[in-house]
């Protein structure tokens, strides 16, 4: 810019600066502020530095002979020029408002900002709040209140930030059930795009995280922005790639017309947006969700326990000396859970009738579930109970004396013959008197068999979810909210399980409240190495259920070795979903030695970095987990297809300290370690020290693996 061109005037600047990231936002004299840089950390600015940022970012100069913004601000509108999508859409008696913001700076410091903006014509205040988490993660949200005289219908308010142009490519997920979280990698389209997900639930095939990316993203290199939204019902994700600005990576709660009117005095606030920035690849954007989600003050702290559920080992049919036995066999092999999956409650002989109801059966329970749960507790184990809180089936009680507390149009009860939603119903948790059932009979439930755990389901789409004509998902969801977060806190110390489906319902929002997610009701280890690698972008893994399940799984029918499942389960937050009873002496052995390697071990898998080396094989999947002062780790080296050469790459070992010695190590506690002609020495003449530069630098040999084997190594610094 000529000395002689001021720039656009503004009032001020702030640097928020953390765990190597900042943010630069100028505030304007008029209007929102504006985010001029988010990515690495600039250091200490001062107000000529803060100029030249301004200076040296800006895209045009008086008098502005584009049609466009001189700056995006926090919530572009129409009005700024910009010709993407609006951050916000609000109305009033059907007409649409277009608020002249004023703002100012409420709160600041290092790490966070708090602004407020007010619109005196429309009647609209903005409060919006931006911070930088532990880790450099970037939290944003909105909360937009009605002061005006008359009601506003909100269509949408949605978090955005800026990526630069450079970020040419663009990951979404999608998937279904039993294959959730798959990635798609394109050339970043031009214009606006937007993922959506309207099944009142994030879905198999939910956006789940949406990354910008120089080039395809890799594991270790390259830089990245991605954003993941902390709401667990309907989302939308959306890029801007429009040509006359920066590209704006963003996302919102997906609202249905009249979903949210705020009456006079009313607010909504906007779900949380997290937004990671990394310039070493997809490990970057993990490292900084996992620091951020491992420093919230409600993170497990306890050791995360070896798990038994009982759906695939009985499924639907409950018998209670049986399940004694499967208990007893539990605690023997090591298990510290035991959790009663579907099944218990009166009329449950399959998935159509009882729900709702939340009595044990007394034609199956005779004594009620007291004396299971006591085993259990007298076994040493924790004892864990499924429930489905916000579903309904007709053939209930509670159907039946209260048909009227359904979330959905009446004209769909029931489904059409030639509709099938697992023969369930949506109860209406935003009614205080479901609400209120619920509670009452869950929270009777714990206190009277010391629950310690609640396997919390959620089977079907919420389709045509409206009450009284108005639709009904977002009342729904912060019921639900409410719901796990009262029973938690009438109960101190129990711990709760988001599964829907399996991987339906993982988001950071249900994550404020649960304890526990379970990744997917696929136990093919073979497809879980993708699901819970990608389910690990965002979440740590003390936080993902990783069961061993029967062979041939039965999900997929695929038939793999009891060592390739226990090496996979061994990278979450272990258990079985197993009829142990009927193992072999020889499985049950090595089922006990998985358990006292898991133990072992969790120290490490639950509070290290998780790494994952790239590699050119297609056929392989490695992961690491490296110990925060980088003196032990663990990788599991695994393959779900035939390698491509017959002398297979060396895999350098990322994430180690290169100036220590590690002993290397393949625990084989898990079976004994299978590959085929190729043996390299370190493996033949155990344990063997390498220096952690060559391991880094040079590579560690690999056997010639064959299809769907499994290695786990352990190193140790001397």
């Amino acid at each position: 810019m000529p000395p002689d061109q001021p720039s656009p005037q503004y009032a001020g600047w702030t640097v928020l600066r953390h765990d190597g990231v900042a943010v630069v936002v100028a505030h304007p004299v008029t209007g929102l502020p504006a985010v001029l840089h988010w990515g690495a950390d600039l250091g200490v600015l001062d107000a000529a530095d803060l100029k030249a940022v301004d200076l040296a970012t800006s895209r045009q100069t008086p008098p502005g002979t584009l049609d466009a913004a001189w700056r995006l601000p926090l919530v572009p509108l129409e009005g700024d020029g910009w010709s993407g999508r609006p951050g916000l859409l609000v109305s009033r008696d059907g007409r649409l408002l277009f608020p002249r913001w004023t703002s100012r700076v409420q709160q600041q410091g290092p790490r966070s900002m708090y602004t407020v903006a007010s619109d005196a014509e429309t009647g609209l205040h903005l409060r919006s709040c931006l911070e930088i988490g532990a880790g450099g993660l970037v939290l944003l949200h909105h909360e937009l209140t009605n002061q005006g005289a008359t009601p506003v219908d909100l269509a949408w308010l949605e978090a955005t930030l800026p990526v630069p142009k450079t970020a040419g490519h663009v990951t979404t997920f999608a998937g279904r059930w039993t294959r959730e979280k798959s990635p798609l990698t394109m050339p970043m389209p031009r214009g606006t795009t937007t993922r959506e997900s309207r099944r009142g639930r994030g879905g198999h095939d939910g956006p789940w995280v949406t990354l910008a990316s120089d080039g395809r993203p890799l594991n270790r290199h390259g830089e990245v922005w991605a954003v993941h939204l902390g709401w667990s019902a309907d989302v939308r994700h959306r890029l801007d790639r429009v040509t006359e600005h920066v590209t704006l990576l963003g996302a919102g709660e997906l609202l249905r017309p009249c979903e949210v009117r705020l009456e006079p005095g009313q607010s909504y606030r906007s779900p949380t947006a997290y937004f990671a920035w990394s310039p070493a690849g997809l490990d970057g954007i993990a490292d900084r969700f996992h620091t951020w989600m491992r420093a919230r003050p409600h993170h497990p702290r306890t050791v995360r326990p070896l798990v038994l559920n009982t759906w695939e080992a009985v499924y639907f049919q409950h018998e209670p000396l049986r399940l004694e036995q499967l208990a007893r066999h539990a605690a023997t092999v090591g298990v510290e859970r035991f959790v009663l999956d579907d099944g218990w409650f009166r009329g449950r002989r399959d998935d159509t009738a009882g729900l709702g109801d939340w009595v044990a059966d007394p034609d199956v329970w005779p004594d009620g579930l007291e004396p299971l749960a006591n085993l259990v507790h007298s076994l040493g184990m924790q004892f864990g109970l499924w429930f489905e809180p916000e579903m309904v089936n007709l053939d209930s009680d509670l159907a039946r004396t209260a048909p009227h507390w359904l979330l959905a149009d009446p004209r769909s009860v029931p489904s059409p013959a030639d509709v099938s939603f697992r023969s369930q119903y949506v109860l209406n948790l935003a009614l205080p008197e479901a609400w209120e059932h619920v509670r009452a009979r869950m929270s009777t439930l714990v206190r009277t068999l010391g629950i310690d755990f609640i396997k919390w389901d959620h089977n079907r789409d919420l389709v045509e979810p409206v009450h009284e004509h108005l639709p009904g998902t977002h009342a729904q969801t912060l019921a639900v909210y409410r719901l796990i977060e009262r029973l938690k806190t009438d109960h101190p110390g129990l711990e709760v399980e988001s599964c829907s489906s399996g991987g339906a319902r993982t988001d950071l929002g249900i994550l404020e409240f649960a304890d526990r997610v379970w990744a997917s009701d696929s136990n093919d280890p073979v497809e879980r190495q993708d699901i819970q690698r990608w389910t690990e972008l965002v979440l740590p893994p003390e936080l993902v259920g990783a069961h061993v399940g029967p062979s041939p799984s039965h999900s997929s029918g695929r038939r793999t070795a009891l060592s390739y499942r226990m090496a996979t389960a061994l990278q979450g937050s272990a258990g079985f979903e197993w009829d142990i009873t009927r193992c072999t002496e020889e499985d049950l052995d090595a089922v006990t030695a998985f358990a006292g390697l898991y133990k072992e071990l969790r120290h490490l898998l639950h509070t290290g970095t998780v790494v994952h080396p790239d590699v050119l094989d297609a056929a392989l999947r490695v992961r690491g987990v490296i110990a925060a002062n980088r003196e032990e780790a663990v990788f599991t080296i695994v393959t779900v297809a035939s390698i491509e050469e017959a002398l297979t790459e060396r895999l350098r070992l990322v994430g180690l300290d290169p100036e220590r010695r590690y002993t290397l190590r393949l625990r084989d506690e898990i079976g004994p370690a299978e590959w085929g002609w190729v043996t390299p020495a370190w493996m033949s003449k155990p344990p063997v020290v390498v220096p952690g530069r060559v391991l880094t630098e040079v590579g560690l040999q690999l056997p010639t693996l064959w299809p769907v084997q499994a290695l786990v190594l352990h190193l140790s610094s001397v």
